[in-house]
């Protein structure tokens, strides 16, 4: 462990691997590990039996990308819940908030105050912006872009590959634009884009393009009239 680590809380059973930094003021709770790796910032809150710099794995069925990035940072007065997993290769931005139960896998960014809810689940290669919200329960597949100011309700699912493994695809997920607000329950194709200002009703299934300012809603997704 490195760096300035004034006013350290440690919970019990906290294991903390060697190059991890940590700045001023952080509690880390019970049970907690920190790999080698991480870099936390000053005022951070970590919750108990999280493990966070987790090196990404597989088998040879799943792809496998080579990364330069080997750390995870965590910004400035973020606070992350129990039993949360973030991979190395992160970056989440200060004053952010984790959930209970999510998991964030690798070379993912986050801007500043995004809230990634309750057992949401973040897949490699996606870029979420500042002041996201992201609700409980939500899937955002891998390869995914996600603009400043975004909702997303509880429940809201999307994918990546178009042809579900059949054959060989570049994988790609949705690009969500700024302001755009999603309502629950509503799933999105691979390789979507969601217009700025654009509203998407619960339950709606977005098969193509959406206008920016645009309400769309139902099966599949039509703007109202």
């Amino acid at each position: 462990m490195e760096a300035n680590s004034k006013n350290l809380q440690l919970g019990q059973n906290v294991v903390i691997e060697e190059g991890v930094t940590i700045g001023e003021n952080v509690s880390i709770g019970h049970n907690t590990v920190i790999l080698s790796g991480t870099e936390i910032g000053d005022n951070v809150i970590i919750g108990c039996n999280c493990v966070l710099g987790v090196k990404p794995g597989g088998n040879k069925r799943m792809r496998r990308d080579d990364y330069t990035a080997t750390k995870l940072i965590i910004g400035d007065g973020t606070k992350i819940g129990n039993l949360v997993s973030i991979y190395s290769g992160t970056s989440i931005g200060e004053h952010c908030f984790v959930g209970d139960h999510a998991s964030i896998r690798e070379n993912v960014t986050i801007g500043n105050e995004t809230v990634v809810g309750r057992a949401a689940i973040v897949e490699l290669n996606t870029k979420i912006g500042s002041n996201v919200t992201i609700q409980t329960l939500v899937y955002v597949t891998g390869d995914t872009i996600v603009e400043d100011n975004v909702f997303f309700g509880p429940c809201v699912s999307m994918s990546n590959d178009k042809y579900m493994g059949l054959q060989e695809y570049e994988l790609k997920g949705p690009h969500f634009k700024r302001n755009v607000k999603v309502g629950n329950n509503a799933p999105f194709l691979p390789n979507v884009t969601i217009g700025e200002d654009a509203v998407v009703g619960a339950g709606s299934v977005v098969t193509k393009d959406v206008n920016a300012g645009d309400t769309v809603v139902g099966v599949p997704a039509k703007k109202m009239k």
